[in-house]
């Protein structure tokens, strides 16, 4: 058991209560100590570095407002619509409450890829953040399966629809894929069953999990110590620290970027409001239309398409068609062609099997026989296995990969500096490129098909995977500036 401090007997009251506390609670302290007014960050700091606290924020609106709304909401497939209504029209100030939860939906996601984005360009995934980012990509994938969960719940149009959309996907996975769907259903279709579970997912099991990864991404970045503009280290052995190990160049968390996020709450705030009291439907990106609808199994909208934040992924999915699984085929076995060069001929033969086997699962054959405009009819009927999977799979696989390959971002990234600062200047306008394609594949994906629309959203994706697959190569390329010694500072 601890020493109790004493406390002079003239101290306030103020200091009384809290020696009081401490001497209690000794490990609050330390942990205000550890990751507060004794956490050191850089001083270099800009807006970017906004979106972190942002998203915390964004997280407690949406838990509070969220304990008030299940406190009026009916998990039933009869009730859920008519709960909903009651909310906004009945309960004093629900349709507030109503409002910034589902205002709040896409904020997060706003805030999330604005905070995954200063990621990219600044390096914050490099040695030694790995599992910082690693915990962040987590999150961004918890954060969509609560998100897709939370999105049935209204039990409108849309949400019914959309939810039997995207639920009906894993069923193209081989094998597990009809038995995966009936059990993420509880039914044969969406309906009161799928409604019951994902109500009890949204509430119970997924924020939990969500609030684990928060903690474990914000303790090892503390434990790692946080990233700046210029990607030079301020706790590193070489770093310049005073008499007492306190880097030169970080000040203490707490109260300097305390007040610098406060500032970055206002205007956030600002917005918020805005949108909350003013166009909470944003056009119908934020609230759909259809979902002003009760669900009717038996009247499909006229165009299904996910809440914005989904639409860029979603217009991945669809750009998988039978022709486009057929190009990738093709690409698979160019990439095998050069990978292979100059392997011993044991891993020569590994390469080419695997490329072949997954050429033909990606339907290579029938590809090249339309391509010879002769029928691959009769071959698939006698050998169906030689016909390839199904392009719904492969929009599946896409459609993940598109997340899962963030995951991988530190090992792919060969750059010798961190920060863009200090890149080529023609990799500022790649990274441009790359949010104007994010950008145009999620205006797509709200769009309904068009042969235009999904030779665009094919590009995007090749564009999108080729970011990634091929930045081994493209990162280690130009002239780079040598970073500086210490990290670079205006007063402002």
């Amino acid at each position: 058991m601890a020493e109790f401090k004493e406390i002079s007997p003239n101290a306030s009251a103020v200091a009384k209560l809290g020696n009081w506390f401490d001497n209690r609670f000794p490990t609050a302290g330390v942990m205000y100590r550890d990751h507060m007014s004794e956490y050191y960050a850089p001083k270099n700091f800009n807006f970017w570095y906004f979106f972190g606290s942002l998203a915390m924020l964004v997280l407690v609106i949406q838990i509070v407002t969220g304990i008030f709304l299940v406190m009026h909401y009916k998990p039933d497939a009869a009730l859920a619509f008519g709960s909903v209504e009651y909310i906004m029209r009945d309960v004093p100030w629900g349709w507030l409450i109503r409002y910034m939860h589902s205002t709040g939906a896409s904020a997060f996601f706003v805030v999330v890829y604005l905070h995954m984005y200063r990621g990219l360009i600044y390096g914050s995934y490099r040695k030694p953040r790995e599992l910082v980012w690693i915990f962040g990509c987590a999150i961004f994938l918890v954060l969509m399966a609560e998100a897709f969960m939370g999105y049935l719940l209204p039990w409108g149009q849309m949400s019914y629809w959309g939810a039997q959309v995207i639920v009906n996907l894993f069923s193209a996975i081989p094998f597990v894929g009809p038995d995966l769907a009936l059990l993420i259903r509880g039914d044969y279709v969406v309906s009161d069953a799928t409604l019951n579970r994902f109500f009890s997912f949204h509430v119970i099991a997924v924020p939990l999990v969500l609030l684990g990864l928060v903690a474990a991404h914000i303790l090892a970045l503390h434990d790692v110590g946080s990233n700046n503009p210029d990607g030079v280290e301020i706790k590193g052995p070489n770093a310049p620290k005073d008499a007492n190990g306190k880097p030169l160049d970080g000040i203490p968390f707490h109260p300097y970027y305390t007040v610098h996020d406060i500032f970055g709450v206002g205007v956030f705030l600002m917005v918020f409001s805005a949108i909350i009291f003013f166009a909470p439907e944003l056009g119908g990106y934020f609230l759909e239309y259809n979902n002003f609808i009760p669900a009717d199994s038996l009247k499909t909208p006229l165009h299904i398409a996910p809440v914005w934040y989904f639409t860029p992924f979603y217009s991945m999915l669809r750009a998988i068609t039978s022709e486009m699984a057929g190009a990738l085929a093709l690409i698979v076995l160019v990439a095998v062609f050069f990978a292979s060069r100059g392997k011993p001929v044991v891993v020569k033969a590994v390469l080419w099997a695997v490329g072949i086997a997954v050429a033909i699962m990606l339907g290579l054959l029938p590809a090249a026989w339309n391509l010879l405009g002769m029928s691959f009819g009769s071959i698939s009927r006698a050998m169906p296995w030689l016909g390839g999977i199904d392009a719904k799979f492969w929009g599946v696989v896409v459609m993940g990969g598109a997340v899962i390959i963030l995951f991988f971002l530190p090992w792919l990234d060969k750059s010798p500096v961190k920060s863009i600062r200090y890149r080529p200047s023609w990799n500022k306008w790649l990274y441009g490129i790359f949010v104007v394609n994010f950008i145009v594949l999620a205006y797509l994906g709200t769009q309904p098909p068009s042969p235009g629309g999904e030779r665009i959203s094919q590009l995007g994706t090749l564009f999108y995977f080729g970011f990634f697959l091929l930045m081994p190569w493209w990162s280690r390329k130009g002239e780079f500036k040598t970073p500086p010694d210490r990290i670079t500072f205006a007063a402002h």
